[in-house]
């Protein structure tokens, strides 16, 4: 499928062998740096936008023509200052050696590169995208979406050598980037399912991604075959292409090593590199827990599995989720928490394709330790719960708040609830009244226990504090935090 809009609405522009005479500074020392509201001139995508999209395809070298930029829509200079807008990015490619494998690795790309550019932020991928400029950069001459255009043709021609011919086209007419998005989750869609096909079993080693460690300096994406990188944009196949195309990139293999532990997904090759690349500050990972030693994130993943206390379960929610979740915290709120590289158990960034995986959390009790999640999620990967387990998961309409959850999870004997009742059940008689004590909120005749708290686990409260369980029972209604007067 191309790229379909009116005539009337085109802005084409070819760049030369040459580097063009850019208005704005392009390098590596620009990555990480961020653009905040009061600093942009306008920002495309982000939460507020809800279609917005960016890919890369392989095309025949007929079907495109070399260096060329096309903008269908208003350009910067005609959209009002502190605006959200919508955006498309396609970029076509062609050559003898351009792979169809290479899709993802080259779409990818797009978030590096484009923080190569001075004054711009871009973060996410795929459908999730989020880009500022700021007014500075604005001023100093970047007014037209044609330089991003421009500065994506001659990095992707000066890092990837097998491209022959490229032609970028940035829309921001709503209108057709409303025609093109179902075109391009389908496009998702079959690469991703590709990657379904095999397991972590099946391979010898797996692959590591620093892309994001301009933002996340710590953080080391492993993929494998059953652990889709966090941002869902690149595959263990992905990973793999662009490792053998680009050998110094940011993409490389990483040698399985000894299984240590296959449930939780720890291996030693694993631990050996993720150590080397984040110097030190990461010892070893687990790939399928969010609890001891998890997997880290930047800031790119779309969504976040993260640990409910009071029901000892696990919640996910995704970034476009609106409004608190069902335990008062936004995505925002517990993504501050989430990126940055570090450890965080209980708070795990994930891919919305990992839901699919066969080994999806599969050390904390896998889709029957899920006791929450947004009906946008559950719809898209419905096909992948277990049949046992659909009914019983609520979502935003059914449960608003965790007493709410509570009462769902008992009268659907949801999973966890066993949970609970071991508990008790392991209490010496002393510490069963103490737990019937102060259980006074109403959830049906049972008294739900205190969950067993994660070694480590830390939870953001709000005002710069986070309060850090270790070998913790808790056993309260309420928690009431107060600032102590000097």
């Amino acid at each position: 499928m191309h790229l379909e809009c009116d005539p009337n609405k085109l802005r084409i522009e070819m760049v030369g062998a040459e580097k063009p005479n850019f208005p704005m500074d392009i390098g590596e020392m620009y990555e990480g740096e961020r653009v905040r509201r009061p600093d942009m001139q306008v920002e495309f995508g982000g939460p507020d936008i809800p279609k917005k999209w960016e890919i890369v395809l392989t095309r025949k070298s007929e079907e495109i023509e070399d260096g060329k930029v096309i903008l269908i829509g208003p350009d910067l200079n005609e959209l009002k200052q502190g605006g959200s807008y919508p955006l498309g990015i396609l970029i076509e490619v062609a050559g003898e050696k351009v792979e169809k494998d290479l899709e993802g690795v080259l779409e990818r790309r797009i978030h590096y590169f484009l923080n190569y550019v001075e004054g711009v932020m871009h973060l996410n991928q795929r459908y999730d995208i989020w880009i500022r400029i700021n007014k500075k950069v604005y001023q100093k001459g970047l007014n037209s979406l044609i330089w991003l255009g421009k500065a994506l043709i001659w990095l992707y021609k000066q890092s990837f050598p097998v491209i022959e011919k490229i032609q970028v086209t940035l829309t921001t007419d709503p209108e057709t980037i409303e025609k093109f998005y179902p075109y391009a989750l389908e496009v998702w869609a079959a690469r991703d399912k590709r990657a379904r096909e095999l397991r972590d079993e099946d391979v010898e080693e797996f692959y590591g991604c620093v892309m994001c460690q301009s933002f996340a300096p710590t953080h080391v994406c492993v993929i494998t075959p059953n652990r889709i990188a966090s941002c869902g944009s690149i595959s263990w196949f992905d990973a793999r292409a662009a490792s053998r195309v680009d050998p110094k990139g940011p993409n490389f293999p990483i040698p399985k090593g000894q299984c240590l532990d296959p449930i939780k997904g720890i291996y030693s090759g694993v631990n050996e590199v993720v150590s080397k690349r984040s110097l030190g500050s990461i010892k070893q990972v687990a790939l399928y827990t969010s609890f001891e030693t998890p997997h880290t994130s930047c800031g790119c993943f779309e969504g976040i599995a993260f640990y409910i206390p009071e029901v000892d379960g696990i919640a996910l929610v995704h970034r476009d989720f609106k409004g608190p979740t069902v335990n008062g915290l936004t995505f925002s709120n517990m993504a501050e928490h989430t990126s940055g590289g570090t450890q965080n158990p209980g708070f795990n960034g994930i891919a919305i394709e990992y839901l699919r995986s066969p080994k999806f959390l599969q050390a904390d009790g896998g889709w029957e330790r899920i006791v929450w999640m947004p009906k946008a999620i559950k719809e898209r990967v419905g096909d992948s719960i277990p049949p046992h387990m659909r009914d019983l998961i609520p979502t935003e309409q059914e449960v608003k708040n965790v007493e709410e959850l509570k009462a769902w999870l008992q009268a659907k004997n949801h999973p966890v609830v066993k949970r609970w009742k071991q508990v008790t059940e392991e209490k010496p008689p002393e510490e069963k009244a103490k737990v019937e004590a102060v259980a006074e909120a109403p959830v049906a005749a049972e008294v739900v226990p205190a969950a067993i708290v994660p070694e480590g686990l830390s939870v953001p409260v709000g005002g710069g504090f986070i309060i850090i369980f270790k070998n913790a029972k808790i056993i309260a209604e309420k928690v009431i935090i107060k600032r102590l007067e000097k």
